[in-house]
């Protein structure tokens, strides 16, 4: 219902590139550029297939009355900040604009552009090829020639690997959001300053691992990732003096610097995020590391010892601040869209999980309308469950939002399943 037969296609799209006027050809050029970061100047041209993929007429219209909307005994409530970000909506962009510019050339992706299987299997179809890294994380480069054009993705490549790259010489097509990019200075800051840096997030993260490596543009930086309040105790027990050094080094090992030494290393510290986690936790985080700071060496020596940070992602805050407000008068029922190995999507699951019934969904495909269950990822684990009449009988006030990877297309999607399985057709709402 969100599809419009003059808007073209993807099949149009490569069909397009193919006779694109002027394009780049095979072999390099002299004088070709080899870097792009802020885009590729072909915006207008690639618009119309990005909404057409990636836009749904459902949504609009929920937006436009006010972010609600009542069918029958349906009563579906949008979270008022929700779907893709500006970092990801640029990422996306930029790929599609790098077939279209070269159209005859290899393209490879690093990784994922985002953690959403629909906005990655469209790539695929466009004949972009996924490099994936190995169990240790490491990318595997070569395959790739100075011939060839490279996306980074919107999480950013590691440094080593961003080096890699450059010394291919082939074509960089830098999609690193500027949301991590300021992670990335304050975490290189520390690192120029000798303090060592404490990183809220998940240590195989792949931002993450962009991130902790920044600390390698200077000699002697050092990284300690902690993955939640819980670690993040660990660290501030050790800072004041209560912690053993063997239990704290079999726990941290994998998230650390080479050569970390906690005696040494956790004098001077800067806090830092991997930006799609739980804003609030990353601030509470911050805190007590500082409380422990002060309590081991009292209000003089926090100047010299700690520093935080201003790097909260507004995206990411934007959504949990959204969610939040929707559970100041909680629906019977929350259903969270997006990746199940998204983290951000992850956090906002959580947040509402907290207050209500919530079910985290990777798409429509998730929802039964004729067995009337609902196949959901459980809140703070990886199973994936089956809930029988998910809906309760009568009124139900539903709520709905989607992570920062999440495209309107696949939000408008669950909403217009949802609408089907009550028996209604959600297409009259676009005729009234």
């Amino acid at each position: 219902m969100t599809r419009v037969a003059s808007i073209p296609t993807l099949r149009h799209l490569r069909a397009m590139t193919k006779q694109a006027p002027g394009s780049a050809s095979r072999k390099a050029s002299p004088g070709e550029e080899r870097y792009f970061r802020r885009g590729l100047g072909l915006k207008k041209e690639i618009q119309p297939v990005i909404d057409f993929e990636y836009g749904s007429a459902l949504v609009s219209l929920i937006r436009e009355r006010g972010y609600e909307l009542s069918v029958d005994r349906l009563h579906i409530r949008l979270a008022k900040s929700s779907g893709f970000c500006y970092g990801v909506d640029r990422a996306v962009d930029y790929a599609y604009e790098s077939r279209r510019k070269f159209p005859d050339r290899r393209i490879f992706l690093v990784g994922e552009i985002i953690h959403n299987p629909h906005v990655n299997g469209r790539l695929q179809e466009m004949e972009i090829e996924f490099v994936y890294p190995s169990e240790d994380g490491e990318f595997d480069f070569g395959s790739i020639t100075a011939d060839d054009v490279v996306i980074i993705p919107a999480f950013g490549v590691t440094l080593h690997d961003f080096e890699t790259l450059r010394a291919l010489n082939c074509i960089l097509i830098d999609t690193t959001c500027g949301s991590v990019l300021n992670v990335w200075k304050r975490v290189e800051g520390y690192a120029r300053d000798g303090f060592t840096s404490i990183i809220h997030g998940k240590y195989w993260h792949e931002e993450t691992r962009a991130t902790s490596s920044q600390v390698r543009k200077y000699e002697g930086g050092k990284f300690l990732i902690v993955r939640d309040m819980a670690q993040a105790e660990e660290v501030c027990a050790y800072i004041r003096g209560e912690g053993e050094r063997a239990p704290f080094m079999e726990l941290f090992t994998p998230s650390m610097s080479e050569g970390f030494d906690p005696d040494r290393d956790l004098g001077r510290i800067g806090v830092a995020n991997q930006t799609t986690m739980l804003a609030s936790e990353s601030l509470e985080i911050a805190a007590k590391l500082g409380e422990a700071i002060l309590d081991r060496w009292g209000p003089e020596g926090v100047p010299e010892r700690f520093r935080s940070f201003d790097t909260i992602c507004s995206a990411t805050q934007k959504r949990q601040d959204a969610v939040l407000e929707m559970m100041q008068d909680p629906p019977d029922v929350m259903v969270v869209i997006g990746g199940y190995n998204s983290s951000n999507t992850g956090q906002l699951a959580h947040l509402c999980s907290l207050h209500t019934t919530t079910y985290h969904i990777e798409d429509a495909g998730c929802i039964d309308t004729v067995r009337g269950r609902i196949s959901h990822k459980q809140v703070g684990s990886e199973e994936i469950l089956t809930q029988n009449a998910w809906l309760p009988p009568g009124d139900v006030r539903i709520g709905i939002t989607a992570g920062a990877s999440t495209p309107n297309s696949k939000l408008g999607e669950t909403v217009e399943r949802i609408i089907r399985g009550a028996g209604y057709d959600p297409s009259d709402l676009l005729r009234r």
